[in-house]
Formats: structure tokens, sequence, C-alpha cells
């Protein structure tokens, strides 16, 4: 079952991959920022790596947001570093392993038959609480401009109609 929106978002702590190391990371060590994060299917893939990337090069608007960019895959954090050191590129921000399949799990984008997560983006708030999720099937990336659009909604506080763009109008208070 996935979270609800409004509630707290599932912890973790588990390892990750980033700027060349491999490190303890938990979603608590981001408590007071905003929180992208992302699970993907698995590392060497065709889709995959356009999403990673698009995330990467997207970073500066989410880091200006307060905002912390998360990957997450089942594949193991060694994976993860031969894959960013290889074909992928160097990426900054962090790909999370779940190769025990709990934190897929805890999100509702297992697909246990299988055992790799769908295309899930999720946003949390400063406080932890999920404001967003959308779950995609393997086949189709997500737009990254659209998940920086809602993050930029959600801080506004406002009532944001339909295709709101940052400078434009709200509706007033939420």
């Amino acid at each position: 079952m996935a979270p609800q929106i409004g509630k707290p978002a599932p912890g973790f702590t588990t390892q990750a991959y980033i700027n060349g190391e491999i490190k303890d990371l938990s979603l608590s060590d981001y408590k007071g920022k905003w929180v992208v994060l992302f699970f993907y299917p698995l590392d060497f893939t065709f889709v995959c790596p356009t999403e990673i990337q698009g995330f990467n090069e997207k970073l500066g608007d989410f880091k200006a947001m307060n905002a912390q960019v998360i990957g997450a895959s089942v594949d193991s954090v060694f994976s993860h570093k031969a894959w960013s050191e290889g074909d992928l590129g160097k990426l900054d921000y962090p790909l999370i392993t779940d190769i025990s399949h709990r934190i897929s799990r805890d999100y509702g984008v297992l697909l246990e038959d299988k055992g790799i997560s769908l295309r899930g983006c999720f946003i949390i708030d400063p406080e932890g609480n999920l404001k967003s999720y959308v779950v995609n099937d393997l086949s189709v990336g997500r737009n990254v401009d659209e998940i920086l659009r809602l993050v930029q909604a959600f801080q506004t506080g406002d009532l944001c109609p339909v295709g709101w763009k940052p400078g434009e109008k709200t509706l007033g208070k939420a």
C-alpha cells in the first residue's frame, strides 16, 4: 500500500553512492528540506539514465528551492558506483540502494513478481510529510520540469491553478 498524502513519509536508512563514496543515508538526514525521492527500475537500462541525468541537470534549481533529490533502485550501491563511474557519469545527488526491497514496498512501488520498482516520484515537505506522488509503469520516464514546478507550487503555500508557473498569480491562501 502506498503512503498517504499529508501523512509522514515512510522513513528509511540505507546505503547511498554519492560523490565517489558509499555512505549511510537516512530520510531523517533531510529534515528541514524538501525531498524529491524518485524510484527507478534498474541500473544499466535504457529509460532510467535519461531520468537520472535529467534530475542531475536540474539539480541547481532544486537546491535553490531547499530541495534534495534522492534516486532509489533495488540495485546495490556497488552497481550504482560502477554505473556512475562508467556510462551514467557523475551525479551530484545520492543514489540509494533498496536491495532488501523494503523501501520500495513501504512506498508502494515494488513489483513483487519482478523484484523491481516502478517509476515512482515522491515529494516530501520539510516536516517529513508526503505532499505528492506519481507512479508510472516501467516504459515511460518522468518530466523533471513538472516535478520542479510541483515543488515550487507547494512552496507557495497558496492555491495554485492548473498549469501554474512561478511568477504567476495564485488563487490565494490555502
